[in-house]
């Protein structure tokens, strides 16, 4: 397969979606969730695909999301510093072309509009019912990322929502038994095949497989 090179200001240069697109990939493949949040004055819930998770830490236990900058209304990020709150729900194979269908503009709760389920734990964000693995989280930070506008919000989880038999004795998650996709760019979605788990590395000891 023949390589090209690409530079600044090839990829400047390029069509804004068709560089989009092409960042978007370059990260590889990347977790997808639906991030449920409501309205603190009107009580709408709200539900939004995002694919920009990430773990902060696990004493506290932190995750990380990246919000695209607020130059116009974005009802997810309004909602999280309002009312404090967010639900991460994993997207699993059997409802992923009504999570993409939450990307659109609604001015109706998504839930709604998709017909996926809604249902509350302790923390005033709805989690979706059809997901395996959900996550509640409480705004502990907000990062303002000065070099594109984007915003950092970073959440402790207080409660998680996952089928038992998905949990290893060693607290790892078989994220594939509950059918979780992945996302590649920003509309093309894959299930994954588990290669191999490894013990942890140690300097002069062989690793093994862990079954």
């Amino acid at each position: 397969m023949s390589q090209k090179t690409y530079h600044l200001k090839d990829i400047l240069s390029m069509e804004l979606r068709y560089r989009a697109n092409f960042i978007n990939c370059l990260s590889g493949f990347k977790s997808l969730n639906l991030v449920g949040t409501v309205s603190h004055e009107k009580a709408i819930s709200n539900l939004a695909p995002f694919s920009s998770a990430v773990h902060i830490g696990s004493n506290p236990p932190l995750m990380g999301m990246i919000s695209r900058p607020a130059t116009v209304i974005r009802h997810t990020l309004e909602n999280i510093i309002e009312t404090g709150f967010w639900t991460m729900n994993q997207v699993a194979l059997d409802f992923v072309t009504q999570s993409h269908q939450c990307a659109a503009r609604y001015e109706t709760s998504e839930f709604e509009a998709t017909g996926l389920n809604e249902f509350y734990g302790e923390i005033p964000a709805p989690y979706v019912e059809e997901s395996q693995v959900k996550i509640g989280l409480e705004l502990v930070e907000k990062i303002d990322i000065a070099s594109n506008g984007t915003i950092l919000l970073i959440g402790k989880v207080v409660e998680v929502f996952l089928p038992e038999d998905i949990l290893r004795d060693d607290g790892s998650l078989d994220l594939e038994s509950a059918n979780t996709v992945t996302v590649s760019g920003q509309d093309t979605y894959h299930l994954t095949n588990e290669l191999v788990r490894l013990s942890y590395p140690k300097v002069n000891s062989a690793l093994n497989k862990l079954h």
